[in-house]
Order: structure tokens, then sequence, then C-alpha cells
């Protein structure tokens, strides 16, 4: 999980005006403490930290698309926190979950992979703009693209050649093409300027963070007079939630976290502790807090009890200590190839969720199309969501199959179209 540290930095860094070491150190703080709350309060073996995917969503869609500055979208972060947590503490929790059709949920999921490996391959100068094509291929003579590649090939190795080490094969790709990188000259000039070294220039990219620690909270006002903000909020939420519930579920099998009734046992403080890490991490200064399916890691090794998720969270905060290191994530220029690395072997991941939707039902293949292309044509996770619940329940009226919408699926797509008359129509 350590990889999140430098790439969450990485890209909330990106044009939005957070500097890499604020993100940096407010990552590993919501992630110690999201991640110490889940041991003492559910006794899970599950860890979180900064969500790939919202982090695109957050930097790529809401600053730098739609126009909200970092800190009116760390306020959206905070709102949707304390939802989350007013969800997971009363009895909406199975409502929600019931109340959205699994192949939606999953063609969400599967889009917001294409989506952040997208983002992940341009970020490595692979795929570029062009004026006629809107994108091309880019330049493969470029050493920084060819770096981005290696490493790209070097994770998906990794998973082909041995499935043991599948869990590492992240860090380890990343690690590597960082590596490579330095001793090539491509990221920095000598070996010297990566050495672990707390110099006043590193403390002072770190301190930036109390700069940004509490706007999240007095950037409120400014956020909610955007119409788009309550669009932006949901968003933030349903991504949160559901990808949450979806961790806990999986992992939870593995690791005996389901009571003879099938439900999760300490489910209610388990989300709290998801909930109250993004709230945290908001304040500091980094985006949505999630549950990580990489803590299968430790519970194929033995790990059963809140003890694993507490020894990782206090990882993540002792990993300030050595933030000089992980330097190397940064822009080589204009690129970035170890971030492009991540983000293309994570979307990779997410895509694998089309092979359990149901491709004989003549409903969910258009708006499983629909909401993947969107979300990775239109550049925005927003956007495919809202397409997608609007396809949806069109499309089962069509088919004459109301008695399986519920009033959950009418209100949201009416809310979605609602906004995008407001947008469209009143704002433009």
């Amino acid at each position: 999980m350590v990889y999140i540290l430098p790439v969450n930095a990485g890209i909330l860094s990106t044009g939005t005006g957070l500097t890499f070491g604020s993100v940096f150190a407010a990552t590993a703080i919501a992630a110690g403490v999201a991640s110490i709350l889940m041991g003492l309060l559910a006794n899970y073996p599950i860890a979180l930290a900064s969500g790939m995917g919202v982090n695109a969503f957050f930097t790529y869609t809401v600053v730098l698309t739609l126009g909200f500055s970092a800190y009116e979208a760390l306020a959206a972060t905070f709102i949707s926190g304390v939802l989350f947590l007013i969800i997971s503490l009363t009895g909406l929790r199975k409502t929600v979950i019931n109340a959205i059709p699994k192949n939606l949920k999953l063609a969400i999921g599967a889009g917001i992979g294409f989506f952040i490996a997208f983002i992940g391959l341009k970020n490595g100068g692979i795929i570029v703009d062009h004026g006629v094509t809107f994108v091309t291929l880019g330049d493969l003579s470029h050493p920084t693209v060819l770096l981005a590649l290696f490493g790209i090939l070097l994770g998906f190795g990794f998973m082909a050649y041995n499935k043991k080490i599948t869990s590492f094969a992240i860090i380890l790709s990343i690690v590597i093409t960082g590596l490579v990188g330095v001793l090539l000259g491509l990221i920095f000039p000598s070996l010297a300027d990566v050495m672990p070294g707390l110099t006043n220039e590193n403390a002072g990219s770190i301190s930036d963070m109390g700069d940004v620690f509490g706007k999240a909270i007095t950037s409120i006002p400014d956020l909610l007079s955007k119409p788009m903000a309550y669009a932006v909020i949901f968003t933030f939420l349903f991504i949160d939630f559901f990808d949450t519930s979806g961790t806990l579920v999986a992992v939870g099998h593995d690791a005996n976290l389901f009571d003879a009734n099938g439900e999760l046992i300490n489910g209610e403080k388990a989300l709290v502790a998801d909930a109250t890490g993004t709230i945290v991490g908001s304040i500091f200064g980094t985006s949505t807090v999630t549950s990580f399916i990489e803590s299968s890691t430790g519970i194929k090794q033995g790990a059963r009890t809140g003890l694993s998720a507490t020894v990782v969270g206090v990882l993540f905060l002792l990993s300030l200590l050595i933030y000089p290191a992980f330097g190397f994530v940064g822009d080589v220029n204009g690129l970035s190839p170890v971030t492009a690395v991540a983000l293309v072997y994570v979307g990779a991941l997410m895509i694998s969720s089309l092979k359990e939707i149901d491709w004989n039902d003549h409903v969910i293949v258009p708006v499983t199309f629909i909401t993947v292309m969107i979300m990775l044509l239109a550049y925005s996770i927003h956007d495919g969501i809202a397409f997608g619940f609007i396809f949806y329940t069109l499309m089962m009226l069509i088919a004459g199959r109301k008695k399986e919408l519920n009033l959950t699926i009418y209100i949201l797509a009416a809310l979605f179209v609602i906004n995008y008359f407001i947008y469209f129509v009143i704002i433009l």
C-alpha cells in the first residue's frame, strides 16, 4: 500500500495548487488515523488510504475540468465524509446498498478503471492530444515515455509470471521504474538527490500542509454556491461508499468477518472508521479515504485481527520521516512515468469487474457501454455515473421492467437530469 503515498501526492498536486509534500503528509496522516481506527474500533485486518480513481476524479474532473478550487474539492470531500458517517451510523446503509443494482455498480467500477488507466497512459506520454483525431500515440522515441512503458510492462509481467507476487507488483514496478529512471539520469541528475535527508526545502514542502489544514471546512460556503457542487459531493460519496462496501465484503470472506446470518461483524464500526478517515483526510488536505483490497495480502499471511491494520497505520505515520525518498515520483519534463505505472496497473485490475456483469441482459449491455464510454471520453467519472443511472432507468422502463426499479433509482436519475438542465440551460 505504500505506493499510494507518492502516487496520490503526484496526482493531487497536478495543476491544483496543492504541493506534493503537503498532499504526501496529509495522505500519510489520513491513512494512519483511518487504519488505526479500523484496527481498534472494528478489529478488522483491513488498512485504509486515499483511494485510486477518486483522486483522479478530484484532480482531473473537479478541479481541472469543472473549475473548482482545490479547497472547494476538499470541502466536497469533507461533506461526503460526513454524509458517509451519517449513513454508517443509521439504518440507511443496507437501504442504499440494496437500492443500486449490482450490474450498474460493476459497470461504474469498470468505467473508473478505464478512466484512471487512460489518465496513466496520458501522464506517461504514451497517449497524447491530437488536433484532428483528439488523441494519438505519443513519441515512442522519447526516453521518459519508454520509461513509462517499461514500468507498465514490468507490472503486468510480475502479474503474469507469478501470482504470489501480484500483490507486490505495483510497489515493485514503481520502485524499479524509479531507480531505472534515476540511473539513466531521467529523473534526477545524481543518486545523491534522492538520498533521504530532511533538508529545509523538503521540510518546507511538508509544512505546506499547514496552509491547507482546515480549508475543507472554511471553503464550504464557496463550494455550495456552485450548482455543480451537489453532483460532485454525490460522486465522492457514491465512489467511497460502494468501493468500501465492496472491499469489506470481498476481504471479509477471506478473514471470516461474517456472522451466521451473512452480516459483517462490526460492519458499522468499519464504515465509521472509513468515514472518519475521509473527514480527517479532507481537513489535512487529501482526497477520499477508502478500504484497500491490498489488505488481502496480510490476510493471506494469517492476519485476522485489527493488529495488522494498526501496525500499517503506525507505519503510514512513520513514513513522514522518509518523505524525501519518494521524490522520484514527481513530473519529468511534464510527464509522470512512475505515476503512470500505478494508474494503468490499478485501472487494469478494476476493469476485471466486467466479467461479473450479466451480458445476457439486453438492458445491462447498453447501459454498461454508455457508462464506460461516457466516463472515458467525457473524461469524467461524474458524467459516467450520471449517464449510467439515467440510461438504466430509461432502458428498464422501455423494456417494461419498471417493477425492478426502486424509488432511490428514480430519485437519483431525476436529480442527474435536473443537474444537467441547470448546468447546460441555465448556467451556460
